[in-house]
């Protein structure tokens, strides 16, 4: 647990005290909302109310907040005296993800007990070479296109390779999203996704009582995708008795899950299993590309990071085409530098929200039970006293001597959350991030096309790109195989 969170009496102001935007009676500030924009409108008020603010969003009043020190304050405190709204818990439960994301308290601490033997560093190294397979599947795709003179969908096919990633390490299965254009799965994960994103940006839970379309499509992608994934796990554990084992070297987390749930008096279950599956497919996809994708951004508008980029993936993978070695995966600084670069300012979680589970302060503020509170977790990393020129696109910022704990400007950043909740999947995310960046730089120049689209940040459950106008441009370097 973090720092104590101070008793009631040492407020000095209540939550309605707090300022708010002007809105409408009994709705509020409704018709104020762009739910795919839903993160920019919550930090243009930031600009105008100050760092601490309320709005209503419907019937309920919601707090907002924006400092840093505050919010790391607030996430170390989970899930005891703050939890994920039950919004967004609820959300994911009717639409059948069941899993870590969403438990709270002891039923979080039992779950994340699951994850965490399933997410161990020799279930990575197992994987490792999996990754590279299909990394050299996007190379052959992208190569074999630009030789061809088509035109290649960049955003369309990372999402395809990080699904691709997540399903077979998640669940053992190659299901070649990548190649197949007209994936099923693909489509029931983004709208499960797309759904979840509209439903928590909704004031009004009307689908509870009616469903449109949209919603009744929503459920059988959700009924689909569990029937699959129970599928899997049969399959999974008929290969565990076949080949003991993996119960002691899982080589995905589906059989890392099942052997952990089998062991006597584990206390999980097979409800626990298939959802925190679907789970990590769900916080493994969208998330990685978006990163990719938002980088990807920067060096084609920054040739020279660009270069700087592709000089070390030269010298690290040698002739190769693609890394082959676990272990060099930690030889990319330039490279990592500009993956923090590129989350502090297109971070895919720009904002967290919260629930209180009692009566706390927040500040000075007195703020009661059951209030949401949104912490703006972006807006640390364009804050000028700390990052100079903020919107300038700069990975030298994260190289050289770090300066004293107390006074790391990173230290207020959360690109992967914060506290007990810290993202278990921190380290494969970075590895999927580098293992695509480095084949990338390797073999193509990431040039900006010549009348680009306006690029727009769109919520969409997390921070997308919405389109990326860039092309790709073969170097002629490195060999497949």
């Amino acid at each position: 647990m973090g720092a104590p969170i101070p008793e009631p009496a040492t407020a000095t102001r209540t939550f309605l005290d707090l300022p708010a935007p002007k809105g409408l009676p009994l709705i509020g500030n409704v018709f104020q909302l762009d739910s795919m924009q839903f993160h920019v409108t919550l930090e243009n008020w930031i600009r105008e109310l100050g760092a601490m603010y309320r709005f209503k969003g419907g019937p309920r009043n919601l707090m907002v907040l924006s400092d840093p020190a505050i919010i790391g304050t607030l996430l170390r405190d989970r899930p005891d005296t703050f939890r994920r709204t039950y919004r967004s818990a609820r959300a994911f439960q009717e639409l059948g993800t069941t899993g870590v994301f969403n438990a709270e308290g002891d039923e979080w601490r039992r779950q994340r007990k699951l994850v965490m033997k399933a997410l161990t560093p020799e279930v990575i190294r197992n994987f490792f070479p999996t990754l590279v397979l299909l990394t050299e599947r996007l190379l052959n795709r992208w190569q074999s296109a630009t030789a061809a003179g088509r035109t290649v969908n960049v955003l369309r096919d990372l999402k395809a390779w990080t699904l691709d990633v997540t399903i077979w390490l998640a669940m053992g299965q190659d299901f070649n999203t990548l190649e197949e254009d007209t994936s099923s799965l693909q489509r029931d994960i983004e709208t499960i996704f797309h759904r979840v994103a509209r439903r928590l940006t909704t004031p009004i839970s009307y689908w509870r009582y009616f469903k449109l379309p949209v919603d009744r499509a929503a459920d059988a992608a959700s009924a689909r995708i569990e029937a699959a994934v129970t599928g899997f796990v049969a399959q999974t554990r008929a290969r565990i008795e076949a080949n003991p084992a993996l119960r002691t070297k899982p080589s995905n987390l589906l059989e890392a899950f099942v052997a952990a749930r089998d062991e006597p008096g584990s206390g999980f279950t097979d409800e626990n299993v298939i959802g925190n599956a679907v789970t990590m497919v769900f916080a493994g996809e969208d998330t990685t590309s978006n990163t990719i994708a938002w980088l990807l951004n920067f060096l084609a508008r920054d040739p020279r990071v660009a270069g700087l980029v592709a000089a070390e993936a030269d010298a690290v993978l040698g002739e190769g085409a693609v890394l082959r070695e676990i272990g060099a995966v930690d030889r990319f600084p330039y490279l990592d530098a500009a993956v923090d670069e590129a989350m502090r300012i297109k971070p895919v979680a720009p904002f967290l929200g919260l629930e209180t589970n009692r009566d706390v302060v927040i500040g000075d503020v007195f703020v009661p039970q059951r209030t949401p509170v949104i912490v703006m977790t972006r807006l640390a990393g364009l804050n000028p006293a700390d990052f100079p020129e903020p919107e300038v696109f700069r990975p030298e910022r994260w190289l050289g001597e770090r300066p004293p704990v107390n006074d790391d400007p990173s230290r207020k950043l959360f690109p992967f959350g914060g506290g007990p909740r810290f993202c278990p999947g921190r380290y494969l995310a970075l590895a999927e991030i580098k293992m695509a960046m480095s084949m990338i730089a390797k073999n193509f120049r990431v040039e900006l096309d010549a009348n680009p689209a306006e690029v727009k940040e769109l919520f969409t459950f997390t921070m997308t790109p919405s389109c990326l106008p860039v092309h790709l441009v073969w170097r002629g370097a490195g060999n497949i195989g």
